[in-house]
């Protein structure tokens, strides 16, 4: 059984998803949210007749905080995390990853993201690509998808798979976005991500940002046009040198426009801003065609 637990991230509805998958071993946490909403996850919890305790292992799409910030505390009473093998070392040391954050959010840092703590190493285990974990009754499966991240990981169980931030955001019957944060993003490693989504015998994508897809592929194909298409809309403002802060604004009314045009409200507008902040993108994707040009 498959529980979808609403974080209800900065007060709003259906923004950040944790999952608590019940098994013969216990319930099984896949995502933790930001620190922030531990409150919220602990509530989430409980009503389905558990304690933080009693969540024994912990599985991590990546180490971005509004997945996996909370992850240190359940490793603090002694759950399992499991994380790809390039966000270790962030479990491990938090300190780059949470000044990075800093440095970007400065006094809002604690108010959206809470606190962030190291991870003692015999807590952590490292997911190959392909890897299967049994645990209990319930085998999950570790697939590394890259694009979004190059520490992300798609976990598969059954015909389910929790997407992390590689399946986009979808929030209620509005457009699927691509999260696209500095520093990692990469366009043909995202495709090849969901062409891998695509091969596997799947018939319903959870998403962390937010809920059940079962339309997936007409999710899939809407998210990859999008990423092409944001990419597309930046690459000429790149070549021409313009700074991040005149391109914000465009591009910020660019996405706006867009979701006006699925008929949101304005409350599920401002949820698809808190889940994915359109400036966050503007970065991402400067960075990237920044990389291409090097490496040309």
């Amino acid at each position: 059984m498959i529980h979808i637990l609403d974080l209800h991230f900065q007060g709003s509805a259906d923004t950040i998803a944790a999952f608590l998958v019940e098994t013969s071993a216990g319930p099984v946490l896949v995502e933790t949210g930001p620190h922030s909403t531990l409150p919220a996850l602990e509530r989430g919890i409980a009503k389905l007749g558990y304690s933080l305790r009693d969540v024994r292992h912990i599985l991590l799409s990546h180490i971005h905080l509004d997945h996996a910030g909370a992850a240190w505390v359940f490793a603090g009473m002694g759950a399992t995390v499991y994380v790809h093998p390039a966000g270790e070392r962030h479990l491990l040391n938090p300190e780059k990853l949470y000044q990075s954050a800093k440095m970007i959010y400065q006094d809002e840092m604690e108010i959206l993201w809470g606190d962030l703590q190291p991870i003692a190493s015999q807590y952590i285990v490292t997911a190959a690509h392909g890897e299967v974990f049994q645990i209990g009754d319930t085998a999950f499966t570790a697939w590394h998808t890259p694009g979004h991240a190059v520490h992300h990981i798609a976990w598969q169980l059954g015909d389910s798979l929790f997407t992390g931030d590689v399946g986009g955001v979808k929030i209620h019957r509005g457009m699927v976005a691509p999260p696209c944060p500095p520093p990692d993003i990469n366009v043909e490693e995202w495709q090849q991500s969901l062409a891998l989504i695509r091969s596997l015998p799947l018939k319903r994508l959870y998403l962390t940002h937010y809920g059940e897809i079962t339309e997936i592929e007409n999710h899939l194909n809407e998210l990859e046009e999008r990423l092409l298409s944001w990419a597309g809309w930046m690459k000429p403002y790149f070549e021409a040198g313009e700074s991040a802060e005149l391109i914000t604004p465009k591009f910020t009314a660019f996405v706006m426009e867009q979701l006006r045009q699925t008929a949101l409200t304005a409350e599920e507008i401002t949820a698809y801003e808190k889940a994915n902040p359109a400036w966050m993108s503007v970065a991402g994707l400067m960075r990237y065609w920044k990389k291409k040009s090097i490496a040309q």
